[in-house]
């Protein structure tokens, strides 16, 4: 049932560079999900989170941080549907189902782990002003510059995402996940 805000769009119909899009989304993950299908009703949306996520998979950080990271702002938003999402694609990165739990809180048993979601806490809940001590124990915790800069592009990608399914109540494609 398509209970979203705005329809969701059918890949088929589209005779431009959406279509190209989304078929591309297609043979990534096997599927169109309805996020991407609502997203697609504007060319910079999607290909600005096309764009992020592709260069964000040739990054620094390890693909199992990077889901880690989307659970914790999923969660902080309550966006059910990327909470989901996140969380099967950290378990398929490797991670048991109470890691992923304890990343909606922010915390890992793996100190780097916990330094960067401690990081991404402070990010989400202090909307980017983090205080120097945080930045600090992120950077002892062995993250350099490019990994600082990509914990805060995951950061936002990650808040779009969740704002794009809350604002326009996307139905959940997935199964639900109860947040931790």
């Amino acid at each position: 049932m398509n209970t979203a805000r705005l329809p969701l769009i059918d890949p088929e119909t589209l005779t431009d560079e959406r279509r190209d899009l989304l078929e591309q989304v297609r043979q990534a993950y096997g599927r169109v999900p309805h996020m991407m299908r609502a997203m697609a009703h504007s060319r910079v949306a999607l290909r600005s989170v096309l764009g992020t996520l592709g260069a964000a998979r040739a990054g620094v950080l390890p693909p199992l941080l990077r889901e880690q990271i989307a659970v914790l702002v999923a969660a902080r938003n309550r966006c059910d549907h990327c909470l989901a999402v996140h969380t099967a694609l950290g378990r398929r990165a490797g991670a048991s189902a109470q890691a992923m739990a304890e990343a909606q809180a922010g915390e890992s048993a793996d100190a780097a782990t916990h330094a960067a979601l401690q990081f991404a806490l402070a990010v989400v809940e202090r909307r980017g002003a983090v205080r120097e001590d945080e930045l600090q124990a992120l950077r002892d915790a062995g993250f350099g510059d490019e990994a600082v800069l990509e914990i805060l592009a995951h950061v936002a990608l990650n808040i779009f995402m969740n704002y794009v399914n809350l604002a326009l109540a996307v139905p959940l494609d997935v199964p639900p996940l109860a947040p931790a």
